[in-house]
């Protein structure tokens, strides 16, 4: 492949004029490629001008009359419109609300608390951090035991894994849909239906899936699921998270959290709680309006895209890092820490170098913006809505030369 093959890629992707709905870089910040959207998704230019309507007209101008003028049913309304455009789930199943850790933590102490005579948790080793430290933590608290799989951190966890250690046991399940670290899909829907067999409940934790793969949450009967927005779905820093509770789940849902927003009168001031119809129980204090509006406009884009033509431009940039890569970076002593079959591949591809800290300031100096994932992993990230083929070759050009010593 020539750098022609990849300008006519950018002429004839057809979410390509997508990428100018972004703030992009200032002249000062030197950004050759943003290569970071799996951790950070850039700004869109659609959620500037409603925050400052926002704080104009809504907060502003109505003040406190806003919160019955659709304020109060921004968590349901948007988590409708994320389950439509990206999860794969009906209606009343999903809530914005809270920080991915404490949603975990929600969902988990639900799942657990459904099968009270059970006293395992099962989860991967290699999750990302605060997913076992939620873990602990409910286990901590309740008593319970937590068992390991040791998945491959080159890959993800398997079926065969997992279900080696499902017992009856097992009360839950928490795994990543996609692994944080080599972008490994797990098979959502074969765990889900092996840990349905043992009886015990699935929490998906689906940060790095969301808004760039299709997830189908109903159709492989997923009982609970938690994701972020501020990657893939360009939300903005500290946006908050999402909760999916299945619907038959959700009667039996005891809020580890009681808030006066959950409860099913708010505005009663009662002194005890009484949980909320549906859903809404999950939510705990005041939803976050400000983030909110991050997370609809971001949605939004996804859901113009549509999920399809998001994942199919996902694999069409990985398989050219992929390439790259191995004609590129391995002869000057890179590796390749993601799969090579991109129906197993997320939306990053990640490098591995034994000097990766060091690869990774250097390149965010040079202006190719990766992230770095001890010990030795350098994080591609292709977020398909901002990122070019002509940007991510010349981003790899730079890798080159940074291994080459030539700059």
């Amino acid at each position: 492949m020539i750098v022609d093959d990849v300008r006519r890629l950018d002429e004839h992707d057809p979410l390509a004029a997508f990428a100018s709905r972004f703030v992009e870089p200032g002249e000062r910040d030197r950004v050759v490629a943003y290569l970071d959207g799996n951790s950070l998704g850039r700004p869109p230019l659609a959620t500037r001008r409603r925050l400052l309507e926002l704080v104009d007209e809504q907060w502003g101008g109505r003040l406190i009359r806003a919160w019955s003028e659709g304020w109060m049913e921004l968590p349901t309304t948007i988590g409708d419109q994320l389950a439509s455009a990206a999860l794969g789930a009906v209606p009343g199943q999903t809530i914005i609300a809270d920080s991915t850790t404490v949603c975990l933590y929600k969902a988990l102490r639900a799942a657990v608390a459904m099968r009270p005579d059970r006293g395992e948790i099962l989860t991967d080793r290699h999750n990302f951090p605060t997913d076992g430290y939620v873990v602990d933590g409910v286990a901590e608290q309740l008593g319970l035991t937590v068992r390991r799989i040791d998945s491959d951190p080159a890959s993800g966890v398997t079926v065969e894994q997992v279900a080696a250690q499902l017992s009856s046991r097992t009360s839950a399940v928490l795994l990543s849909h996609v692994a944080y670290r080599s972008a490994f899909i797990a098979d959502m829907a074969a765990i889900t239906e092996i840990t349905h067999d043992s009886g015990a409940l699935v929490v998906w934790d689906l940060c790095h899936s969301v808004g760039c793969i299709p997830i189908l949450l109903d159709d492989h009967d997923v009982d609970f699921a938690v994701g972020c927005t501020y990657k893939y779905l360009n939300a903005g820093p500290g946006a908050p998270a999402f909760l999916y509770i299945r619907a038959e789940h959700q009667d039996g849902f005891v809020p580890a959290v009681p808030g006066w927003m959950g409860h099913a009168d708010p505005f009663a001031m009662q002194p005890t709680y009484s949980p909320g119809h549906g859903i809404r129980r999950a939510l705990s204090g005041t939803p976050p309006i400000t983030g909110l509006i991050g997370v609809q406009e971001g949605v939004g884009l996804v859901e113009e895209a549509g999920i399809d033509r998001i994942r199919a431009k996902a694999v069409a940039l990985t398989e050219l890092v992929t390439a790259l890569v191995d004609d590129w970076l391995v002869p000057l002593g890179a590796g390749l820490g993601s799969p090579r079959d991109a129906s197993v591949r997320g939306g990053h591809v990640t490098v591995t170098h034994p000097e990766a800290a060091d690869i990774s300031r250097r390149l965010i100096d040079e202006g190719v913006i990766i992230d770095y994932r001890p010990p030795d992993g350098i994080r591609i990230g292709l977020s398909p809505l901002t990122t070019s083929f002509t940007r991510t070759w010349a981003a790899m050009e730079v890798f080159r030369d940074v291994l080459a010593g030539e700059r």
